[in-house]
Parts: structure tokens; C-alpha cells; sequence
């Protein structure tokens, strides 16, 4: 009885460590993102979850994209920004 009571004990250790495991491990790549401040930081986590899921091959394409940055023409953005932001301006004031 008390070898049955200690093997059950020993069982739900096991099961908790491995689930810590899982979590610890499907957290990299979304706190990897999140430390370079990656824009799209929370893609990168959700994709690491569902990877893991669906046994692991989103998990690594989630970790190459965290250590990865976008091309954005952030420049000409910003620019075109601005110039719709006083066209709205001017759109505004003359209304």
C-alpha cells in the first residue's frame, strides 16, 4: 500500500515536471522575440504554441523568425504618415 502511494507521488512529480518542461519550452521563442523587441512579438509567441501542438515544427519556424527582424521601408512609412496626417489635418480644418 505505501509502495502504491509513493509511485503515485512519484507519477504526478514526473507529470508536473514535464508540463513546466512543455511551458518553459514553448516560451522561447515568444520571450526571444520579446527581448529584441521584435514587432511582431506576439505572432512569434502564438506560432511557438501552436507549433507545439501540432508536434513542434511551428515551434522551430517561430524560433527562426524570433531571431529574424522584418524589412520595412520604416523611413518611407513614417513619411507617408505624416503627409496623410496633415492632408487629414487640412481635411478637418476646412470642413
Amino acid at each position: 500500500m505505501v509502495l502504491e502511494i509513493f509511485a503515485l507521488v512519484v507519477l504526478a512529480v514526473l507529470i508536473a515536471a514535464a508540463i513546466w518542461l512543455v511551458v518553459v519550452i514553448g516560451n522561447i521563442p515568444g520571450n526571444m522575440a520579446r527581448a529584441v523587441d521584435h514587432p511582431q512579438a506576439e505572432a512569434i509567441s502564438i506560432l511557438a504554441w501552436i507549433g507545439l501542438l501540432t508536434m513542434g515544427l511551428g515551434w522551430f519556424i517561430a524560433l527562426v523568425w524570433a531571431k529574424t527582424r522584418p524589412i520595412l521601408p520604416t523611413a518611407a512609412l513614417e513619411q507617408r504618415i505624416v503627409e496623410l496626417e496633415t492632408k487629414l489635418e487640412q481635411m478637418e480644418v476646412g470642413s
